[in-house]
């Protein structure tokens, strides 16, 4: 590769790079203006703390208990790529099984619909019982609440192909897992990243929905929803609202890796027609 081949490279990252960089300033902007907001509603209508602390007193709180807050970030975390990941493999087995045959999609779409319908809140009393106050159980929960988008995008997405491609395997005699190996899987890949995307949120509100429940049962648990709900009952507004920033930026983190595989290793898939 030439000098000049190189150069022309650095300059396109680069013009890339500041371009994506500016396409931060509108959300760094809006969040300023959102802790301007803030702060000026604080002191005008003179909140006491325990009601809503000024942005530097979340900050404050924030600092001192940082290290409780990433621990606690890291079990909420884990739980969350757990659940995260086994919603992954089994919504996609299910979608495999539901894109072969129309039997099945009849058979198991209304308990797909299920998962999305019923309220977390009313499951996670039942798989404490089956499971106990255990890490296990965060990781259940975290399971139904992510498993929807998931079977929803790639079942969609194994039943998106042109019919003439599947013709053309037809003719040249592959068999069912054949056609779903080589070209429903492949062309699923970008729906099921759609899927992620989705999933990847609602398994952090997952797990910390599921840590109000486990941590009040007196276990040994110190995730971030166990120290909201602890937090919330000590009127510890401001450490409070540290943690559920921390909650925001674990969910974004999720996001971003979701994205960066999309974009990256994955991109010679999300971008066939």
């Amino acid at each position: 590769m030439s000098m000049q081949d190189m150069n022309q490279r650095s300059v396109i990252h680069g013009d890339s790079l500041r371009g994506r960089l500016f396409e931060l300033v509108p959300a760094i902007g809006l969040t300023l203006i959102a802790i301007v907001l803030w702060q000026l509603i604080v002191t005008w209508f003179q909140l006491p703390p325990i009601l809503l602390p000024s942005p530097l007193q979340v900050f404050h709180a924030g600092i001192a208990e940082a290290s409780v807050l990433m621990r606690a970030a890291w079990i909420t975390g884990t739980a969350a790529v757990c659940g995260f990941a086994l919603s992954v493999v089994v919504g996609t087995a299910v979608a495999a099984l539901m894109s072969q045959s129309r039997l099945l999609r009849l058979a198991l779409y209304p308990y797909v619909i299920l998962l999305q319908t019923v309220p977390i809140v009313a499951i996670a009393p039942l798989l404490i019982i089956w499971s106990g106050y255990e890490f296990r159980t965060v990781v259940l929960i975290t399971l139904v609440i992510s498993l929807f988008p998931i079977i929803n995008s790639v079942t969609e997405g194994l039943m998106a192909i042109p019919q003439d491609r599947i013709e053309l395997f037809r003719l040249y005699g592959a068999s069912k897992f054949q056609t779903l190996w080589r070209l429903r899987i492949p062309t699923a890949i970008r729906f099921l990243m759609m899927g992620c995307k989705t999933s990847c949120g609602l398994a952090v509100i997952g797990a910390i929905v599921a840590e109000f429940f486990v941590g009040n049962g007196g276990a040994n648990y110190a995730g971030l929803g166990t120290l909201m709900t602890g937090w919330q009952t000590l009127g510890r507004t401001a450490p409070l609202i540290a943690a559920l920033f921390a909650s925001t930026l674990l969910g974004i983190a999720m996001f971003a890796f979701v994205h960066i595989l999309s974009s990256t290793l994955l991109s010679r898939w999300m971008n066939q027609d």
